[in-house]
């Protein structure tokens, strides 16, 4: 099994990406909330993954941080809920946020995320209530012994996600406010400066 990949990223194309790791190309499908916080092409990252074997597929899953992991496994316990609908739900809210929706019973919310309908959202309810405590951590991969990502803008990211962002506005915010060498405190600070204007 395959559980963790650190290698220079080559290739990104939603929802896929190429992993350089010693020579070797890994492809994997990651949810849009580890997309958005990838760094540029060529920089190292360090990744959890999740190797599935089916009787006629082999496919590796990639996630940032540890949280996202565990969900995307814990939903697929659910009846009826496969890989497309983890990923889906991981794309559309974050680890914290599902937790939350979970243990609040919050049906009509869990239904707007793409892909799931009432009786899917009452199984997730039904199923995952007792499993959600401890996932929204928000911890990320260790990478190296140390935990934290690889580069400054996808700490920043992260931070910013942490505070309530959408994935999509992190990614927005950061990359406005990224410039080269800066540390992710900077980062953070220009994007949320941005934020409040």
């Amino acid at each position: 099994m395959i559980g963790r990949l650190r290698g220079a990223l080559v290739a990104k194309q939603p929802p896929w990406i190429v992993l350089d790791v010693g020579g070797v190309g890994y492809e994997l499908e990651v949810p849009m909330s580890t997309f958005y916080d990838l760094p540029e092409l060529g920089r190292e990252v360090a990744l959890c993954t999740h190797y599935a074997v089916k009787e006629d597929t082999v496919a590796l899953y990639g996630f940032l941080r540890e949280g996202e992991r565990a969900l995307f496994r814990a939903l697929q316990k659910v009846s009826g809920v496969g890989a497309k609908i983890s990923l889906a739900v991981l794309s559309g809210v974050s680890v914290d946020e599902f937790a939350r929706l979970i243990q609040g019973g919050d049906l009509a919310a869990l239904t707007r995320i793409p892909g799931i309908g009432k009786k899917t959202a009452e199984r997730m309810l039904v199923e995952l209530r007792d499993r959600v405590d401890g996932l929204g951590s928000g911890v990320p991969a260790a990478i190296g012994g140390a935990a934290g990502p690889v580069d400054p803008v996808a700490e920043a990211g992260i931070a910013l996600q942490t505070l309530g962002y959408k994935p999509a506005e992190v990614s927005r915010l950061v990359r406005e406010a990224a410039a080269p060498g800066d540390r992710a405190e900077e980062i953070i600070r220009k994007a949320l400066k941005a934020a409040l204007r």
